[in-house]
């Protein structure tokens, strides 16, 4: 199979043929894993982003239409790694929500509890962050800056500038625990 060039493989595997589909994952299978690697970096994630592009050509081989088959895994890795990207930013967008819904939920009613006196508490709380944290936190969640924003104005990753915001959110939560009631 080796000697088949990508066309002829693609013209094989719409027939269904299996060997063809093993050369296209031998050939193709680090590229896909490179660069969903450096996207994301994390060795897990990659391969199952990887395995998930090519069992989308295998379940669609018979419908698909590849004109160039390393354009097409190509693109295909890539938006793998865009729906990953965006389901967790929506995974974490949703954890912030519940942290703050306890937050608020468990709060005295809002009437009672003084607006500057949990500011202040927040404040005090990010103060004792490191100051990285803080300054991610800050933008992520005061200034409304994008992940990507902070990150190319910080010169810092993607992943990084993640974990800090996930990092401030522990610890805020952890340490405006007062406000919160056992209900």
């Amino acid at each position: 199979m080796k000697e088949y060039a990508d066309i002829q493989l693609v013209s094989m595997l719409n027939a269904g043929d299996s060997r063809a589909f093993e050369e296209i994952y031998k050939r193709y299978w680090l590229k896909l894993y490179s660069i969903a690697f450096h996207h994301l970096g994390v060795k897990e994630e990659c391969e199952e982003l990887v395995q998930n592009v090519f069992l989308s050509l295998w379940r669609r081989r018979e419908e698909v239409k590849i004109q160039k088959l390393d354009i097409y895994l190509t693109v295909s890795i890539k938006n793998q790694i865009y729906d990953f990207i965006k389901s967790q930013i929506s995974y974490r967008k949703y954890q912030e929500y519940i942290i703050l819904q306890e937050v608020v939920q468990g709060t005295v009613p809002f009437q009672h509890l003084a607006y500057n006196e949990l500011s202040k508490a927040v404040e005090d709380a990010l103060a004792r962050l490191p100051e990285k944290s803080a300054e991610v936190f800050r933008r992520s969640r005061f200034d409304n800056q994008s992940v990507k924003q902070i990150a190319e104005e910080l010169h810092l990753s993607d992943k990084t500038v993640e974990y800090h915001i996930t990092r401030s959110l522990k610890f805020l939560k952890e340490n405006l625990s007062m406000y919160q009631h056992n209900n």
